[in-house]
């Protein structure tokens, strides 16, 4: 996997929450796509923009009370895996 070249990097990643979300908290991730996954989690996939972004998505699921369960760094469209 191609990691970025820095914190001020953009990066694509997926964040995975227990439960799920209602698509009125849509707006509160930006551009992050929020998808409700038949396991009962909710996962948040898409661009950020660095690490900075990165740790504003993260403070807006510790704001909502629920549980992260991961964050990975995805390869970003056209990459080679």
């Amino acid at each position: 996997m191609t990691r970025p070249a820095g914190p001020d990097a953009p990066a694509v990643y997926t964040l995975r929450i227990a439960g799920h979300l209602d698509d009125r908290w849509s707006p509160r991730f930006g551009d992050l796509v929020l998808t409700r996954e038949p396991d009962g989690t909710t996962s948040l996939t898409g661009a950020v923009a660095d690490q900075a972004a990165l740790h504003g998505v993260l403070a807006g699921i510790r704001d909502l009370g629920v549980t992260l369960i991961s964050v990975a760094l995805r390869e970003p469209p056209g990459e080679p895996a």
